[in-house]
């Protein structure tokens, strides 16, 4: 208490000054519109900022909540999207298919090798088997191959034994997706015949020619092609959509009628032989 005291004695002139500067600068304020307006909108503008640096920092924190949300919904909505388009089309004459979805996460990533492989946070106990498709929110991932209680390994487009059906948006030509490690953005389409007109910049989705992945599921655009002439098929470069180099959440797409689709596909050959 006395060092308060003797704070006030030594700086007495000092905090008198300020408490006559507030004064003052209260009765200016009042007695003018203008300088009320200004010194109001000063103290607006200050609490705003505040207010929004406040928010700014809350909504930092709550980002990982937010995130899970946004997923969860995106899986709503990517499952009605799905089974709205098979509905449309028939698959097999008669199958009709229906896909399901599971969130995951990345846990590792590779895209520097031969064989690239990501592992993600879902396994047997979450359903997750062999052969389902995955894919992120800007497009195809790859195919899981292994599972565990917890985990599984998903083959990545950028692995040289990947292959999956893909085809020409605007004309709805299919060939296969194949890599051929020289960039980790950019896959290749092959066995698509010279007959079919190409542009820089169409588009390449997933054919549906597969019990896998639904049909359109986005994979790049054409960056360059050329010709093939001995085999007569173009060889199109293709830059992915994903950034490979960047993965955090992945869906993955259960297609529930494909053991029913294998099985029939099975049967149909056999009877042909």
């Amino acid at each position: 208490m006395q060092q308060i005291i003797n704070f006030i004695i030594r700086y007495k002139n000092f905090l008198l000054y300020l408490f006559l500067l507030m004064v003052s600068l209260g009765f200016t304020i009042q007695s003018h519109s203008y300088h009320q307006s200004s010194f109001f909108n000063s103290s607006s503008w200050l609490t705003g900022n505040i207010y929004e640096t406040s928010n700014s920092i809350s909504s930092y924190f709550d980002l990982d909540d937010e995130n899970k949300k946004l997923v969860e919904e995106n899986q709503r909505l990517r499952k009605l999207l799905f089974n709205r388009e098979s509905n449309d089309s028939i698959v097999l004459d008669t199958v009709q298919a229906e896909y399901t979805i599971t969130t995951a996460q990345v846990i590792k990533n590779s895209y520097a090798d031969r064989r690239n492989y990501i592992t993600i946070n879902k396994g047997e106990k979450d359903s997750v088997k062999p052969d389902m498709g995955v894919i992120t929110s800007k497009g195809i991932l790859g195919i899981v191959e292994n599972t565990s209680n917890h985990f599984a390994t998903v083959q990545s487009i950028l692995n040289v034994n990947s292959n999956i059906n893909a085809k020409l948006k605007n004309t709805n030509h299919f060939g296969s997706l194949v890599w051929n490690e020289e960039a980790y953005n950019v896959v290749q389409l092959i066995d698509i015949p010279k007959l079919v007109p190409l542009i820089v910049g169409d588009t390449i989705v997933t054919g549906g020619m597969s019990s896998i992945f639904p049909e359109n599921i986005p994979i790049g655009t054409i960056k360059k092609f050329q010709l093939d002439n001995a085999q007569g098929f173009w060889r199109i470069d293709i830059t992915l959509f994903n950034d490979m180099t960047n993965i955090k959440n992945v869906y993955i797409v259960n297609n529930e009628n494909r053991l029913e689709i294998l099985e029939l596909e099975e049967e149909t050959i056999s009877n042909d032989q």
